[in-house]
């Protein structure tokens, strides 16, 4: 079998969880299989790299030297417990990256200017920094093991600097230079990161390192990709609002797309479409608990006898209304106003229009609200609808199960159960795969609603079939 693991940066936090992460894969080496692996950075490196880069840019007499110190010292300590042997090598190299991050903030300073691609090239270093610790424990082991970049390991992206996307021709250069390490070492790759054709560094997003994980196992025609996390896997809620929330043994990729959306936040949303086109079994597992089967997302599930698997939830959000008469048999409305939008770089998560194309409405960031208020004021100006209206304290809810589609009587359960609990529903919306149907309310109604529906589908207990 040929694996791809991500570990995130809880897992390689500190040395105790890198030895765990070195045993779990170090263990799967050993019965025969390939594997490769992508880390992250530790856990807080990459939020400090960010604040220290703002703050060289922004501040008058700034010193990076106490945080540099500081990431070195985290870095030197992991590697005195789980690679004391190759210690003072990875040392050596950190140092000399630590160096080169060192250069790259006082040049920032001094053009007071942080452009986003120096700021990827300075946020890359909480995985350049990690990889290279990895590596000595696997090699402190035994295996042969060394650091790859991402963009060395192939991956290659457009120039979206921040939100970098990975190019088809990623697969064919990912499978010539991984693929033929795989029978005598563990590669440790770089989460995160890709390159440009010229060379540029990039990076795919915050959690981007799932999405590079799914990425690289496309390219390496593995069996399965492993995300290996804090959490036992996909579960029916968020337990901090449901603390009777279950793990969900396995899920499709359609169901597991429309939660990531939403607002769950065990994998990234865009990593389950590269392994999804080649048919990759994900596995979402829990490195402090790797006993627990966790969750695997296949490509049409499992079928169960639920209609409904998981609820998810997004706070701070909020509703924009679009309203006027104006917009009936008007062709180019919901272009103008998306054009408008998208102008002023305000995602639109939801919509909803009535049939008589009198209103459509929108879920947006509540951070956005601003911007996409200026970006529609002139469009009422203009004559384009008569009314802008907006409501900044809601949330969305999302009922996801691929069995809701064909099923009669899911909405109905799930719009009697809110009514029984006096909770209104400010706006309704449901794709044409009915594996999904999301609604808006108040922000205080939120939880209240995810906790009627997770009682009213019983998701607490398990079925015969799971």
């Amino acid at each position: 079998m040929r694996y791809l693991m991500k570990f995130g940066g809880t897992s390689v936090a500190d040395g105790r969880s890198i030895g765990q992460v070195v045993e779990l894969v170090g263990a799967c080496r050993r019965s025969g299989h390939e594997v490769a692996i992508v880390v992250s950075a530790m856990r807080g490196v990459t939020d400090g790299l960010i604040a220290c880069a703002e703050e060289m840019a922004t501040t008058g007499h700034p010193d990076p030297a106490p945080f540099l110190e500081a990431v070195r010292d985290r870095q030197a300590r992991a590697l005195a417990e789980v690679a004391p042997g190759h210690a003072e090598e990875a040392l050596r190299v950190i140092d000399d990256r630590l160096s080169a991050l060192s250069n790259i903030l006082r040049a920032v300073h001094t053009l007071r200017e942080l452009t986003p691609r120096s700021r990827d090239y300075i946020i890359s270093f909480g995985e350049r920094l990690s990889a290279v610790v990895v590596a000595a424990a696997f090699r402190e082991q035994g295996f042969a093991s060394e650091p790859m970049e991402g963009g060395a390991a192939g991956i290659l992206t457009n120039d979206c600097h921040g939100e970098a996307m990975a190019l088809p021709e990623s697969g064919a250069r990912i499978h010539e230079r991984v693929v033929p390490l795989l029978a005598s070492s563990i590669p440790v790759i770089m989460g995160f990161m890709g390159c440009t054709h010229d060379g540029s560094v990039t990076t795919l997003g915050r959690s981007g390192s799932d999405y590079s994980a799914a990425v690289l196992a496309a390219g390496m025609d593995a069996d399965e990709c492993w995300i290996w996390t804090d959490v036992d896997g996909v579960m029916t809620s968020d337990p901090r609002l449901i603390p009777d929330a279950r793990v969900i043994p396995a899920v499709s990729y359609l169901e597991a797309m429309e939660l990531s959306y939403f607002g769950a936040k065990v994998l990234h949303p865009r990593s389950i479409e590269p392994a999804m086109a080649k048919g990759i079994a994900i596995r979402v597992k829990n490195t402090f608990n790797p006993d627990h089967p966790g969750t695997v997302l296949v490509t049409n599930g499992v079928p169960s006898r639920r209609v409904v698997k998981a609820l998810s939830f997004i706070d701070r959000v909020a509703l924009v209304n679009c309203n006027g008469a104006q917009m009936i048999g008007r062709p180019g409305v919901a272009s103008a106003i998306f054009a408008a939008l998208a102008e002023r770089a305000v995602n639109v998560m939801m919509i909803s229009q009535g049939s008589s194309e009198a209103n459509i409405s929108l879920v947006i960031d509540e951070g956005h609200l601003d911007a996409a208020t200026a970006a529609l004021t002139p469009l009422v100006a203009g004559g384009l609808f008569r009314e802008l209206s907006t409501e900044p304290d809601v949330a969305a809810v999302a009922v996801v199960g691929s069995g809701m589609a064909g099923a009669p009587g899911t909405g109905g359960r799930i719009f009697t159960a809110l009514g029984r609990h006096g909770i209104n529903v400010m706006m309704i919306s449901q794709g044409s795969s009915e594996a999904n149907i999301s609604f808006v309310v108040r922000a205080a109604d939120g939880p209240r609603a995810v906790r009627a529906l997770h009682d009213e589908f019983r998701l607490s207990e398990k079925c015969d079939d799971e």
